[in-house]
């Protein structure tokens, strides 16, 4: 029996459907900022508004665009979010600007998933951040794509990162209550993040949140601790090591 990967309900757009996410049992909520395609960007008064009225203990994962630290920092403390999901690659210098600027906050650090690449980004990344997270994006487009593309990426790939991580990897792209649970097996990630897969007409529907969630617990053990990502930067991967 696997234990339940950490359940996080991203492209929430309003304080309503960041509590329909609480209902159905979510560890976490993503807020999307400007974005160069995909679903789900709110301006940044709204991301605050739902960022300010979601309990304090619920993981708010910031997902920005922007590439440099400063600019992420400013950001991320607008918003008061206490987790920052990286969408972009930055300068290697950066995380360790970003660690100084936000020393209270989280940092995800997302990959998208296109190859054997994947494996060495990843290896050269989880050293100077809290947790990877796995998209099937495509940053090399004219336009890039950063996420929200709801496709499946090569979840054979995946497992391999998660096996090799020091830090927890969350697992994105395409999932659906249809096949999460092929996912989990297939990866066993930290955590498994959704945003088009509980959506109709972009809205977060009830009916699919519902179902996405007991997809996720079916056959599944005690839920990894929901503060494996909450311990200060430093402390965070020592801890959450294992649990993924």
């Amino acid at each position: 029996m696997l234990p339940r990967p950490q359940l996080k309900i991203c492209c929430i757009a309003s304080v309503a459907e960041a509590t329909l996410a609480l209902a159905a049992g979510a560890d976490a909520i993503g807020v999307v900022s400007a974005m160069p395609s995909g679903p789900g960007v709110i301006d940044d008064h709204t991301i605050a508004t739902v960022v300010a009225a979601v309990p304090r203990s619920l993981r708010t994962f910031l997902l920005t665009s922007r590439t440099s630290a400063p600019a992420i920092a400013d950001q991320v403390r607008a918003a008061g979010a206490n987790t920052v999901q990286v969408v972009d690659a930055l300068p290697r210098d950066d995380y360790a600007r970003l660690r100084d600027a936000l020393r209270a906050v989280q940092l995800v650090q997302v990959l998208h998933v296109q190859g054997e690449e994947t494996l060495r980004e990843a290896e050269a990344v989880a050293p100077l951040v809290d947790a990877l997270l796995l998209d099937s994006g495509n940053p090399g487009l004219a336009v890039k794509e950063l996420g929200g593309t709801g496709r499946v990426h090569d979840w054979s790939i995946s497992r391999r990162i998660v096996e090799a991580s020091p830090v927890p990897v969350w697992l994105a792209g395409g999932l659906r209550a249809e096949n999460v649970r092929a996912a989990i097996e297939a990866v066993r990630p930290f955590g498994v993040d959704v945003c088009s897969g509980v959506r109709v007409d972009g809205r977060l529907d009830a009916a699919r949140l519902t179902a996405f969630a007991q997809a996720v617990a079916a056959g599944a053990g005690p839920c990894p601790p929901r503060d494996a990502l909450g311990s200060p930067p430093g402390g965070a991967r020592a801890a959450a090591a294992g649990a993924h």
